[in-house]
């Protein structure tokens, strides 16, 4: 009978180190596509004066979409960011119901956060001009801020919470027998 020289590794009990690494990555891609969008849209929110199709007023997009128009820009970049958020279950040939919630809630807090950056950075607004009087395109507020934000928020929030739930990952890889 062998008997290993080592012990299994213990379960890692890595506290909040990678989910406050992975929001702060987040926040980072947040703040550099909110320049890029500032750049691109300039003082006129959700490409409303840039050359693409808009859909203004369908009951789908009450339901699905706040109100808000649907655009050919939107359109795509919305998919784009959940295919990018995707892409290193794809990288890693991995997936779980825990792995796709926390890409769901990095995708949540990506554009809450962006969106609310887009008007922090934006020469033309500011935080001043953060307010229903001069963004018309969020229809619904609730307190100081549209309520996606306090939606996306909640969720983003739980599902990230849940996705670290009972999480443990060993240190190294367990020894193999024999």
């Amino acid at each position: 009978m062998s008997v290993p020289n080592h012990a299994p590794a213990a379960p890692r009990r890595g506290g909040l180190a990678q989910p406050v690494a992975l929001v702060a990555l987040v926040l980072v891609l947040a703040f550099f596509f909110a320049n890029v969008e500032i750049q691109i849209e300039g003082s006129h929110g959700w490409a409303t004066s840039l050359p693409t199709w808009r859909i203004e007023h369908h009951w789908l997009l009450d339901i699905v979409w706040g109100g808000r128009p649907m655009t050919g820009y939107h359109a795509w970049v919305f998919p784009f960011m959940a295919i990018f958020f995707h892409f290193p279950l794809v990288f890693a040939w991995t997936w779980s119901w825990r792995l796709e919630a926390r890409v769901i809630a990095c995708i949540m807090i990506f554009w809450l956060t962006e969106d609310f950056l887009w008007f922090v950075l934006n020469p033309a607004f500011g935080l001043a001009r953060f307010s229903p009087e001069f963004v018309p395109w969020h229809i619904h507020w609730f307190w100081l801020a549209p309520v996606d934000y306090w939606t996306m928020s909640t969720a983003g929030i739980l599902l990230l919470v849940w996705s670290y739930r009972g999480h443990q990952r060993p240190l190294t890889a367990p020894a193999s027998a024999g």
